[in-house]
């Protein structure tokens, strides 16, 4: 009798541990009543990443090298943009404005690169100004080494905090047990600098014998999402897990963040990378996916055009192909929403200056989400 009822109190537990985890992974329905889907900027291939001009014209980056202006409804071509190194997930990739660009004009942007001596390319950091259609005053601010040819793990976004530093990620270029855990190692990384590339003084590894002092997280694999959060201040990154194991993050000064010491994803081929998910002394993601949606872009809403999105984040799938919503308690994940389905990879979102989303989607264009009335 006593083994009988210690067996249906283990099966109890058992149930509700499931599920527990099977409500953190649940995508509900989404919401078709909302809003429409209008294809904004058609034809491009593969979008990377855009940003809007106090004009609200859009500048996007395509990951073959080109760089699109486009406004009042037509797309020029920007000229003298830096050779990319194009292989694998490399190109070009993320561009921002200075906060200030309304005084200062500067454009920020990361792509694959092949400069240095070593055959191959990593990621680097860009400054331009724009001038008609036409990139001026180019400066290099920061390049990653050594290069390689792999194709994998560039990253890379870039995020402005509200003290005006720059913030932007680079992924661990395929050798997840050199780089991400070796600060004397570019890759698997957040990097903070000043604007003008300097390194603040007060990064964390400044006068740490042999540091990339430009590091300002380690511990990373791919993030290919980074915002600053609008109501905290705090730096959020997304980052590609392997098979399973896509994580959000807080991003903290020195902050190791595990990867491959501790991951909740297996390797592609189905062995365990580890046993461990969470190590003291390192953080945890404050939410996880498995299975990998493949993140990529991320947004928060600040905007009331949506009925109930507002304090939202949205993240881009690349593999499931569709745009997702969470909501959020604080930091906690409280439900996962499902929009767009089987739309395409989803590359970027952003949410306009009009307060509209806009979600650059692989192979179509970027769509503006219009609300419903």
């Amino acid at each position: 009798m006593k083994k009988s009822i210690v067996l249906q109190l283990l099966f109890v537990v058992m149930l509700n541990s499931s599920c527990a985890q099977n409500i953190e992974n649940k995508v509900i329905t989404p919401n078709t009543s909302v809003f429409d889907a209008e294809l904004f900027v058609d034809q491009l291939q593969i979008p990377w990443g855009f940003a809007f001009l106090p004009d609200k014209s859009i500048l996007i980056t395509e990951k073959s090298g080109k760089l699109i202006h486009f406004k009042d409804g037509k797309k020029s071509m920007i000229g003298n943009v830096p050779d990319v190194y194009q292989r694998g997930q490399g190109g070009l990739l993320d561009i921002a404005l200075h906060p200030n660009y309304d005084k200062n004009g500067w454009i920020y942007i990361t792509l694959a690169s092949a400069s240095g001596d070593e055959k191959g390319g990593n990621t680097a950091l860009m400054r331009a100004k724009l001038s008609n259609d036409k990139l001026t005053d180019v400066e290099q601010l920061y390049k990653a080494v050594p290069n390689t040819t792999k194709g994998q793990h560039f990253g890379s976004r870039i995020a402005f905090d509200n003290e005006g530093y720059l913030y932007f990620s680079i992924g661990e270029r395929g050798d997840r047990d050199i780089n991400p855990q070796d600060i004397k190692r570019d890759g698997g990384k957040i990097y903070r600098l000043h604007d003008d590339g300097r390194i603040p003084a007060d990064n964390p590894f400044v006068g740490v014998d042999g540091a990339k002092t430009a590091i300002y997280s380690y511990g990373h694999r791919n993030p290919q999402g980074l915002i600053k959060h609008p109501v905290t201040g705090e730096i959020w990154d997304n980052e590609h897990g392997p098979r399973g194991g896509d994580e959000i993050n807080i991003i903290k000064k020195g902050a190791n963040y595990g990867w491959p010491l501790a991951t909740y994803g297996i390797n592609y081929r189905g062995t365990p990378i580890t046993d461990q998910k969470s190590i003291s002394g390192m953080e945890n993601p404050i939410h996880y996916w498995v299975p990998s949606i493949a993140p990529s872009g991320m947004a928060y809403v600040t905007s009331n055009k949506y009925k109930g999105w507002k304090g939202s984040l949205l993240v881009g799938s690349l593999a499931f192909q569709y745009l997702e919503r969470l909501e959020l308690n604080g930091n906690k994940v409280t439900l996962r929403e499902k929009l767009m389905p089987n739309l395409g990879r989803v590359r970027a979102v952003k949410e306009g200056p009009d307060g509209l989303i806009y979600v650059a989607v692989e192979g179509k264009g970027i769509y503006r989400l219009v609300p419903k009335k």
